[in-house]
């Protein structure tokens, strides 16, 4: 190709615009390269996620359906072990017991990000690290996940804005809180967890201070700093101190274990919301204490273990609900549930809370078989080795405090969402008329008190499955049928 001179300068102009053009491209991609590497978030150095070997990311479980957050209890694997599928990795507290996380897929622990009696972990946070390759643990030795890999709660969404909001707050102090109160109050304490913000949960832990005594004035209800800060003046100025440590006392602080928080929250939620109602009555047991005399030779001989009267109380409740479904329900505020499933919950007490395993269509199982799961659930939650689902699906729930205890009467609090809770008390002899004028005998009467929540359950309702309940009990053998 053959070019004049006049066209040169043209030439040389258009070869210096694309050699600028690919110099700015070089730096365009330095200048990315180089906000990789550093982190904008503290300005120091961070590792690459790029300059990282394969691995993954394990969060915390939801190992219930009702599950927010859980607790580590203990790791059975260290940093560095090699695990396997269906290895146990952790023992993680729920709301409900105290479950065995196991491995999904094989390598090497490389990374413990929450240790041992890590607590308030979010459904999803991350927990621990693993590797493929035994050779990439070391380069995990000071790992510490993103704060983008944290989860977010609803409830601490606009957490950022917590220095902000005391401040307006103290620019309009004519507008008391006191009128929107109760929406507040109803909105903080939506379902079972009550809201607040980091600030205000470290603040109350660290002044001993129950978030369910204190009103929020945040977004939704959700309780702020200042509203703890608030509390604690109120207290000091009427004289109350939650730590009592002005009047001298020498006490222990006992650490709560999460199913303890969950039942009290709940427990509290339940008495707060729901119209509760207690009908009494007492039963004759004499013919149900020979029952049980007659059957347990018969299970011995089998190699059966023996019925308890409880056994006897659960069949009897379970039959009654099935003559009387309207107490085999729940609220859903728009609608009524009713269960085709008769699930009956044991309370069990035991040294690390209150359980409630569930033995599930009671109603079609024998005596044997009810009392040999009652049995095994009573000595898992003692063992605290329930899992999630021994817990979960019951519609109704038998309480007795009477024959371990000695409890004469009592009113147990529902379990929600279920309507009604049944309370036994314990069996005691009465002088009662015979059969002909002037002469009495002897009898074994127990007291049985239901609560029922109004809004399902009617007062005639009620009535008439204690009537059921009383009618199996006095005449046992129309279990069998």
């Amino acid at each position: 190709m053959v070019t004049s001179s006049a066209d040169s300068p043209w030439l040389c102009h258009l070869l210096l615009l694309l050699q600028l053009r690919s110099l700015r491209n070089v730096v365009d991609c330095e200048r990315s390269g180089l906000a990789r590497y550093f982190s904008t978030g503290s300005g120091s150095f961070a590792v690459k996620e790029n300059d990282l070997p394969p691995h993954q990311d394990i969060g915390m479980p939801s190992l219930s359906p009702t599950m927010t957050e859980g607790n580590i209890a203990k790791w059975v694997k260290k940093e560095g072990d090699k695990v396997s599928p269906g290895e146990v990795l952790c023992e993680v507290e729920t709301d409900k017991a105290t479950v065995e996380m196991e491995c999904m897929e094989e390598g090497y622990l490389a990374k413990i990000v929450q240790g041992d009696g890590a607590k308030e972990i979010k459904v999803g946070e991350i927990i621990c690290v693993t590797v493929e390759e035994e050779g990439d643990i070391e380069k995990f030795k000071d790992y510490k996940p993103s704060s983008s890999d944290a989860p977010v709660a609803p409830s601490e969404s606009k957490a950022k804005s917590e220095p902000e909001e005391p401040k307006a707050e103290e620019k309009v102090p004519a507008k008391a809180p006191e009128p929107k109160a109760p929406k507040t109050e109803e909105a903080s304490r939506s379902g079972d967890r009550i809201f607040s913000s980091p600030l205000a949960r470290k603040l109350a832990e660290d002044n001993n201070v129950p978030l369910s005594s204190v009103k929020g004035t945040g977004p939704d209800g959700r309780i702020l700093k200042a509203d703890i800060e608030d509390y604690l003046a109120s207290a000091a100025k009427g004289g109350k101190s939650e730590t009592f440590a002005a009047s001298g006392l020498d006490y222990t602080d006992i650490p709560n274990a999460q199913i303890r928080k969950v039942t009290a929250n709940r427990l509290l939620a339940s008495k707060q919301t729901i119209p509760h109602y207690y009908l009494t009555v007492d039963t004759r047991v004499d013919n149900l204490i020979k029952l049980r005399g007659e059957l347990n030779p018969q299970q011995e001989a089998s190699g059966g273990k023996k019925i308890s009267i409880n056994d006897l109380v659960i069949k009897a409740a379970a039959l009654a609900l099935r003559k009387v479904p309207q107490c085999n329900s729940s609220w859903m505020n728009d609608f009524i549930r009713q269960y085709n499933n008769v699930n009956i919950n044991v309370a069990v007490q035991t040294e690390h809370g209150l359980f409630v395993p569930v033995v599930r269509d009671a109603d079609k199982k024998g005596l044997g078989t009810i009392g040999e799961e009652v049995k095994q659930l009573a000595q898992r939650a003692r063992d605290n080795s329930l899992k999630p689902q021994d817990c979960e699906g019951g519609t109704f729930t038998v309480s007795n405090l009477g024959g371990p205890f000695g409890i004469k009467q009592f009113c147990a609090i529902i379990n929600p969402p279920q309507s009604a809770i049944l309370a036994i008390g314990s069996a005691e002899k009465r002088m009662i008329p015979g059969s002909a004028d002037g002469q009495y005998e002897f009898g074994s009467y127990m007291s049985v008190t239901m609560s029922c929540d109004h809004r399902v359950i009617d007062g005639a309702i009620g009535a008439e499955f204690l009537k059921a309940f009383k009618g199996y009990i006095e005449n046992p053998t129309t279990m069998l049928l």
